[in-house]
């Protein structure tokens, strides 16, 4: 009985395990940053906040990715340092950092946009990615919390098999 619900503990465990998340991001003339769960599906209409280089602590420019988890926007060339666009949604999200000494194509600072544009990935080869995924160290920490679980129950096992010995019933009358 008591392996029954370890097995279906342990099923039940793997959807309750918040998924990772992947960002991507493109240098072309504007940088185009690609937020995706580790299942592949896309961040669509996530929360995206971009800091600049001089003032990070002041969000530069908010908006929300496409519904393919897209978010486009154009760096002001005249800061240097590194750019941070965090992305959320529903409690999950990342953090990219950017550096702008890499950003040598010229840009129109008066224009920003979050919209999705045919950018072909095949041409551009200079791509980073980011990715929070349960792989890893975040694995460990999956299967210590699934022993955490099992060690419970048979815990609990032992504890309320052992009272029972210590305190057993009184005899019923037979009849």
């Amino acid at each position: 009985m008591l392996a029954l619900i370890v097995i279906c503990l342990g099923g039940w465990q793997e959807k309750a395990i918040a998924h990772g998340v992947k960002i991507e991001h493109q240098k072309v003339s504007a940088i185009q940053i690609e937020a995706n769960y580790d299942s592949g599906q896309p961040m669509a209409n996530a929360q995206v906040v971009v800091y600049a280089p001089e003032d990070p602590a002041t969000p530069w420019l908010k908006g929300t990715t496409d519904d393919k988890g897209n978010f486009i926007f154009i760096p002001d060339p005249s800061q240097s340092g590194y750019w941070e666009v965090k992305v959320r949604q529903a409690g999950h999200g990342g953090i990219i950092t950017i550096a702008s000494t890499s950003l040598s194509l010229p840009v129109n600072s008066d224009t920003n946009t979050n919209v999705a544009s045919d950018l072909e990935r095949k041409e551009v080869p200079n791509r980073t990615r980011l990715s929070n995924s349960l792989s890893g160290e975040n694995s460990l920490r999956k299967w210590l919390a699934i022993a955490s679980v099992i060690w419970g129950f048979i815990g609990t096992a032992l504890f309320f098999y052992r009272w029972k010995d210590r305190h057993p019933h009184p005899e019923e009358p037979s009849c």
